[in-house]
């Protein structure tokens, strides 16, 4: 067979391939926890914290049922973001029932007591059998198809803005950084995620006064396009200063029917210059109709629940949709 030939049979073979994937993000239900799937176009994946630990190991289950969704078979990158049970609890349960590759965290947990020790010390049981990345503001995650910057971890936040941001912050204006907050929930691994023109930020359960960190006097993170809740939507994180900075065209929030969702917290997103729509895992029931999501934009209405979960898809364009998986609505979203 001559070699114009082979070429010629190559490109037909290279005509009939499928299009390369988008970007696809699952936030999975774990009941006023995070987990968080990513699956990137080259086929490799990344889940941001486990949930909780429980007996029947619910919340590794129903990230595996999100990972089998979309053709994952094994973890590339597990992200904890700080050493919470409803954020590192469900790592024993889960590496029972999927291969783990690497393990990315801030380091050394800062909480003492029995309890915290525990868990950490499950935690780095597994940690330990697989590979280590340390979590360091400004650097970014080897993962393929997708980009990855640590904007905070234990603690410290980036030193300069990202590229593109840089910009005065009006929502600065006669604001004050709050106290230093002691507790994990401050050393939270924060990220920018971009793909493409799309760019989204998941903060863990990072504090306000980190938000201010990053936000004053100058936005160093720019306009965001996805904002994943900071805290559930508790009032410790998600601060004016923060939320009116990155400006976010759509917000998820992973909060649970009894936790997260705070009345306050969902205002300052709804009054929020760009906000189109707020979309949550749950109902909250701690707040009234005025500060939920139309039921349509809400993955789970009842206290008990089958754990649905939220997909976004993003293209490399910045569009973006987002699908309930109860009632299979979907919204498009077009790059502001």
């Amino acid at each position: 067979m001559n070699r114009l030939l082979l070429a010629t049979l190559a490109l037909a073979a290279a005509a009939t391939l499928p299009a390369a994937r988008n970007l696809e993000i699952y936030s999975i239900d774990v009941e006023g926890g995070q987990a968080t799937l990513f699956v990137t176009p080259a086929g490799e994946s990344m889940l941001v914290d486990t949930g909780w630990s429980t007996p029947d190991h619910r919340d590794a289950e129903r990230i595996v049922a999100a990972a089998k969704a979309a053709g994952v078979h094994k973890i590339d990158y597990l992200v904890i973001t700080h050493y919470h049970a409803d954020h590192v609890g469900g790592v024993q349960g889960l590496a029972k029932l999927m291969p783990i590759v690497h393990f990315v965290d801030h380091g050394q947990q800062t909480e003492t007591g029995r309890s915290a020790d525990i868990l950490f010390n499950e935690y780095t049981a597994f940690r330990d059998k697989g590979q280590h990345i340390l979590a360091k503001p400004g650097e970014t995650l080897p993962i393929k198809g997708m980009d990855v910057k640590f904007l905070a971890a234990a603690g410290q936040v980036i030193a300069s803005p990202v590229e593109g941001a840089g910009q005065a912050n009006p929502a600065c204006q006669g604001a004050t950084r709050p106290p230093n907050d002691t507790t994990e929930n401050s050393q939270s691994v924060a990220m920018l995620i971009t793909f493409g023109e799309f760019r989204m930020v998941d903060m863990g359960d990072l504090t306000k006064d980190h938000e201010y960190d990053l936000m004053c006097p100058v936005n160093k993170i720019g306009l965001i396009d996805l904002y994943l809740v900071s805290h559930h939507g508790m009032p410790m994180s998600g601060s004016k200063v923060f939320v009116e900075g990155i400006d976010p065209h759509v917000a998820l929030m992973n909060n649970g029917p009894r936790k997260g969702g705070d009345a306050a917290t969902w205002q300052v997103i709804r009054d929020t210059r760009n906000v189109v729509d707020i979309w949550q895992l749950h109902y909250a029931m701690n707040a009234d109709k005025q500060h939920n999501a139309a039921d349509t934009f809400i993955a789970n209405v009842d206290e008990k629940c089958e754990g649905k979960w939220i997909k976004v898809t993003a293209e490399k364009d910045g569009t973006f949709v987002v699908e309930n998986s109860r009632n299979k609505f979907e919204k498009k979203y077009v790059k502001k």
